[in-house]
């Protein structure tokens, strides 16, 4: 199985990281793509990278909950030094969260669409997040249609319409622990989307799955979202963990 979202840096874990990361291997978890948020976290994420070569894969990216006005050109900045230097898999986790700071829209749309056309210049897919902002994410991707843009809408959790049009627009599904809420909702409709459009992730330490929800979440839990996409598809596990897997490092080109 692969962990497309997973914060191993943060420092939720610092007391147990390295234990935390061998059950997620016990369980069959064996590559981790790190998303990153800000400078203030970068260097601590790209350690593990050099702790861990053949398991984590990291990514470079402003949080649209980072980009604030008195940093996010400084910032940004910063993301793009990172590119120029190195590979990385993905320009991530950017996008707009309308959740916590309605005022910052249109630094956040700004943000986001340089990272767009940095992962067209660099040929990398991007990971979105959204947070009650679908109409408005969708705008810019509509705006910045590119045959090289493509990636994950991260932590998804909006509606059958939404998932479609992301679809249609070059980009596959995160499924984390929402999809073994009972108010998660997208367990209702997901069965009608194709498994070749699906990646599995637990944003941990956030988004645990039941029977965890509201505790610390950790990379071993997507054994739990695996299972439950079992019960929907009506499949087998290794079905479910064989076609994520190939979507996965497909996207990523690992």
């Amino acid at each position: 199985m692969i962990d497309t979202h997973t914060h191993l840096y943060s420092d939720q874990f610092d007391d147990d990281r390295a234990e935390m990361i061998q059950r997620a291997l016990d369980k069959g978890v064996d590559k981790f793509f790190l998303p990153a948020i800000d400078s203030e976290t970068h260097q601590k994420m790209l350690l593990l990278e050099t702790e861990y070569p053949d398991n984590i894969f990291t990514m470079m990216g402003l949080h649209p909950c980072s980009v604030q006005p008195e940093s996010w050109e400084r910032e940004l900045q910063i993301v793009k030094n990172y590119i120029d230097q190195r590979p990385f898999a993905a320009i991530g986790e950017i996008g707009i969260d309308l959740y916590w700071d309605k005022l910052t829209l249109d630094i956040q749309i700004k943000a986001f669409e340089q990272q767009i056309d940095w992962a067209i210049e660099k040929d990398l897919p991007i990971v979105i997040h959204t947070r009650e902002s679908f109409d408005e994410t969708f705008e810019v991707l509509e705006r910045k249609k590119h045959p090289k843009l493509r990636g994950i809408f991260h932590c998804f959790s909006g509606n059958l319409e939404q998932a479609n049009h992301a679809i249609d627009l070059q980009f596959i599904l995160g499924i984390g622990g929402v999809v073994t809420f009972k108010n998660g909702k997208i367990d209702q409709f997901l069965k009608e989307i194709p498994l070749s459009k699906i990646v599995l992730e637990t944003d941990s330490p956030y988004l645990a799955p039941v029977p965890f929800r509201g505790k610390r979440n950790e990379s071993a839990y997507v054994e739990l979202v695996a299972g439950k996409l079992v019960d929907i598809y009506k499949t087998d596990f290794s079905e479910i963990d064989r076609i994520t897997t190939e979507n996965a490092l497909n996207l990523f080109k690992i």
